[in-house]
């Protein structure tokens, strides 16, 4: 852990240098209750229903989020909230 609370990840680059990618923990809330079809593009997430909504749970870096939030558009879902934890 760092100082702002982030986890770090090394990720090795074919040139031997090194990039920092950092993860954070990340909810989603989605409107409605996701069937097995559409939980199974979210295979980096964990999924909780609450209420009428399901919270996709996960530790993910920026690029992962942003492959989250396309597949929540192209699965045309309603998002309603994004936490960051």
């Amino acid at each position: 852990m760092t100082t702002d609370g982030r986890l770090q990840h090394q990720l090795h680059i074919s040139n031997d240098e090194h990039v920092d990618q950092a993860k954070d923990l990340y909810s989603l809330r989605i409107s409605g209750h996701l069937g097995p079809t559409s939980l199974s593009a979210f295979l980096l997430m964990v999924a909780q229903l609450q209420g009428n909504d399901t919270l996709l749970i996960g530790v993910l870096d920026r690029s992962a989020l942003y492959g989250v939030l396309a597949e929540v558009e192209a699965l045309g879902l309603d998002p309603l909230r994004v936490y960051i934890w």
